[in-house]
């Protein structure tokens, strides 16, 4: 019995270590690979497969990109004397492993895309996105957002969700494109 409970004990520590270590992203690059493919995939924009999404190559690449700029502002809104240390098992789910499952959340109205997706302004909220990455690195580590399912995240937690987010609807676009 005693044996188990060193066991367990140690696992918890072991997990514990790389939840820390995998909770947040430094520095204002970690989105440029992301960034990359993104570009790449705007003349894919009207690809559409309703076996993998409901929506073409467009909505993905918008809500993505919205979703960057929109957590950067609420981010630069924040009081940082505000913030609670928090707890969320879903946000350790996903922040631990990585993975968002598809099908389970709603995405806020505030993220949700136009009906009508102009190119150009892909390419412009790319850049609006990059410089809103570079503003939150001037910003104190407990700047925070409420995000719907995650509890209260500050800066670091909320770069790791954005390359997780941004990752998640990359593998739903990639998979578009390879089962057509």
């Amino acid at each position: 019995m005693k044996r188990i409970s060193v066991i367990l004990l140690a696992l918890s520590v072991i997990l514990t270590v790389i939840v820390l270590i995998r909770n947040t992203e430094s520095g204002t690059d970690f989105l440029d690979e992301q960034f990359s493919e993104i570009v790449t995939y705007i003349p894919k924009r009207d690809m559409f497969n309703e076996k993998i999404s409901e929506v073409d190559v467009a909505w993905h690449l918008d809500h993505s990109l919205r979703t960057i700029s929109k957590v950067c502002e609420a981010l630069e809104n924040s009081n940082p004397d505000e913030y609670r240390l928090n707890f969320s098992l879903s946000r350790v789910f996903v922040f631990t492993t990585g993975i968002i499952p598809r099908g389970v959340a709603q995405s806020p109205k505030s993220v949700m895309p136009p009906k009508v997706i102009v190119t150009d302004s892909l390419y412009l909220q790319i850049e609006e996105a990059r410089e809103n990455l570079k503003k939150i690195e001037l910003l104190k580590e407990k700047a925070h957002f409420k995000h719907p399912y995650f509890n209260v995240i500050d800066k670091g937690q909320a770069k790791r969700f954005l390359k997780i987010h941004t990752q998640h609807h990359l593998k739903i676009i990639k998979d578009i494109l390879e089962n057509r």
